[in-house]
């Protein structure tokens, strides 16, 4: 099983968080098109290209029946996130690029999400005019988002990393719906069978010498995501 760590409610209320509830699908929907309008210019996109077609297809693979924590409202999180850890970011068009891609495949009984997922950058945004560079840079952040675990020095990595990771640190409340929904995508597995396995990688995350890498991550998030893992581990242990 994978952590699925990665993965969105809004973490604690630090100035630059987003808000909660979210918008309305409408509104959500027609803010992630003009994200996206501007991210691909940013990233040097011909101009004589269409964007709005790959904007159909992400959203409509992010609003697949399977997901319930991997949705759109995952990716308008981790771009929230992402905007607030911006100065950190070295390119921050191909942050945002992999943003959109990085569960753009999502299937919770494969283990090739990620590279599926990496992929799918390397066909699309060459077809859109975005550069060699960019699309290499972007397909390795998504592939980073198999460990969460950037080298030192990889700002890029440590943005994207911290903004998908960023739902640990939810109120309790954001917290247990994250959990929550991450059950229902693994609503196949057995519950003595999901309760070993995510209770593994609860311990995982916990033994990290650090979760986050940004400071802004550390400084905000890492505290709060700590006292939500042990809570879940101690709420999954009362059950053994």
């Amino acid at each position: 099983m994978t952590s699925d760590a990665h993965d969105d409610a809004h973490p604690g209320t630090p100035p630059g968080t987003p808000p909660d509830p979210h918008p309305d699908a409408a509104d959500q929907e027609h803010g992630l098109r003009a994200r996206w309008q501007r991210t691909v210019i940013d990233a040097g996109a011909d101009p004589d290209r269409d964007p709005a077609p790959y904007a159909d297809r992400l959203l409509a693979a992010w609003a697949e029946p399977q997901r319930e924590y991997h949705t759109t409202a995952h990716l308008a999180d981790v771009l929230a996130r992402i905007d607030v850890l911006a100065e950190h970011a070295e390119d921050l068009a191909a942050v945002r690029l992999a943003a959109w891609f990085h569960d753009a495949v999502y299937r919770p009984d494969r283990s090739e999400n990620e590279e599926r997922s990496a992929a799918l950058a390397e066909r699309a945004l060459p077809e859109l005019g975005i550069g060699d560079a960019r699309t290499a840079e972007t397909a390795r952040l998504v592939r980073l988002t198999v460990t969460h675990d950037p080298a030192p020095g990889d700002t890029d990595g440590e943005v994207l990393c911290d903004a998908d990771l960023a739902v640990l640190a939810g109120s309790p409340q954001a917290y247990a719906a994250y959990a929550a929904a991450v059950r229902a995508e693994y609503g196949f597995v057995p519950d003595e069978a999901f309760r070993a396995g995510r209770a593994a990688v609860l311990r995982q995350l916990l033994d990290l010498p650090r979760l986050f890498r940004t400071p802004y991550g550390t400084a905000h998030w890492e505290a709060p995501a700590r006292a939500n893992l042990a809570a879940e581990l101690a709420e999954l242990s009362s059950h053994t």
